[in-house]
């Protein structure tokens, strides 16, 4: 769920919002109790862009809502999910007139807050006894910006190095010994990789494919991304440098423009190569599993943690989704009922239950049975121990450059240590 910003249309964006927000202050005061019908009933408005299960699961959590309040109704309303989903719904806070609620990529809650985007929830939160002990760390921390909380989670992910268990065992490995540190990665690697030439029939693994971004990386090796204190994009951290000087060394040992040939003929669905038996291991998440089962049930695969340079101190990133109240939402009070509904364990019950996705409460994955479970255990495991994208107001920018420094980095385009440095130049550049 990661849009690339460009950076002309957000400050054309946000000029038009901010002065809106300033004229429009007063106009908004007190809507929450108008537009009642006459049986004093509020309806209030929330924009979502699931289709398929994902709606489904939305439509279950709002019935449920509905039948529990009798003076407050929510309209589920669906918005295409690309990026002009977010110009829709900045025109519409610029224009005075946006949804009592909206869907939102938790990813963008720091730069939207930023901007004045996003209705302040913390008074409401304290009010109601809603506290981040509840949730995960990394996910309360990533609703909250400048220590104010702007936003409910409600799902999340976390990454990990799948394995074809059947290709570990024709490459003489042992399928229930996985890598654990980066040198038994590589060994693995090599054992796995069947090449014909400079074409691949067999690849053991690419560090940079599908979910192999750097922060899987540079947070693996120990690196940090930002630092709080100083308020600083810390890209350019020696583990983190390091980490990219591995992936670089990788690309050259398999000569990355093979590995470009085989990741641009890979298919999607029933012919992802994980599943074809093309690709014996990938850094992915776990809303894989459902096409895993769907597609190939009989897929004989395990999970482990992203291996590390020492065999331990194993960690993830993780993201998600969660439930919004726009700037100058005409009901907040009763949005912030629905919004306080979706974040309990009732409804996160209800739409992690249908969506088979990770509730950011740990006792709901617990009463789904996520825990009993050999592969969807492993990643709640490792939830505790996650991390979250910094909460700035740079992030999509930060999450571009460092994205445009691996691809650099691997095809030779300048050293990671240079690159990584650009990156804190650019991006600290633009946060000031």
């Amino acid at each position: 769920m990661l849009i690339n910003s460009d950076k002309v249309k957000k400050a054309s964006l946000a000029i038009p919002l901010m002065l809106a927000l300033a004229l429009g202050a007063c106009s908004n005061d007190g809507q929450s109790g108008e537009a009642k019908s006459e049986d004093g009933v509020t309806t209030i408005t929330f924009w979502h862009e699931n289709t398929g299960v994902g709606e489904e699961a939305i439509n279950a959590v709002v019935d449920a809502f509905n039948e529990k309040h009798e003076d407050i109704k929510v309209d589920a309303v669906y918005t295409a999910a690309d990026e002009s989903q977010n110009e829709k719904l900045l025109a519409a806070v610029a224009g005075g007139n946006p949804p009592d609620v909206s869907w939102f990529d938790r990813f963008k809650v720091g730069s939207w807050a930023d901007q004045g985007a996003l209705t302040d929830l913390t008074e409401y939160a304290k009010q109601d006894g809603v506290t981040k002990d509840a949730y995960y760390p990394f996910a309360w921390e990533e609703a909250t910006y400048q220590d104010k909380l702007y936003a409910m989670p409600v799902d999340t992910d976390a990454r990990m190095l799948f394995y074809n268990k059947d290709a570990f065992k024709e490459a003489g490995l042992d399928p229930e010994n996985p890598p654990k540190t980066i040198a038994e990665l590589e060994d693995a690697a090599e054992k796995l990789t069947i090449k014909d030439g400079n074409r691949f029939k067999q690849i053991g693994f690419i560090p940079w494919y599908n979910q192999g971004w750097l922060y899987s990386w540079g947070w693996s090796f120990g690196g940090e991304f930002f630092d709080k204190e100083s308020g600083k994009v810390t890209a350019d951290d020696p583990k983190i440098v390091e980490s990219l000087e591995w992936m670089t060394e990788y690309a050259k040992k398999y000569n990355v423009e093979d590995i470009t040939g085989f990741t641009d003929s890979s298919g999607s669905g029933e012919m992802d190569p994980f599943l074809t038996g093309q690709l014996a291991m990938h850094i992915g998440g776990n809303w894989s599993i459902s096409g895993y089962l769907k597609y190939k049930p009989d897929l004989n695969y395990g999970v482990t943690p992203i291996p590390t340079p020492t065999g331990d101190n194993f960690t993830s990133w993780s993201g998600g989704m969660a439930v919004v109240i726009p700037k100058g939402a005409p009901h907040p009070d009763e949005a912030w009922e629905f919004v306080k509904f979706f974040g309990s364990e009732e409804g996160q019950e209800i739409y992690n239950g249908i969506y088979k996705t990770l509730s950011v409460i740990d006792s709901v994955n617990e009463k789904l049975g996520y825990k009993d479970d050999p592969i969807f255990s492993e990643f709640i495991n490792i939830l505790p121990n996650s991390h979250n994208r910094p909460v700035i107001p740079e992030g999509e920018l930060l999450w571009n450059e460092l994205s445009n420094a691996v691809d650099n980095s691997i095809h030779g385009n300048g050293t990671p240590q240079e690159l990584l440095e650009g990156v804190n130049e650019k991006v600290n550049a633009a946060i000031e």
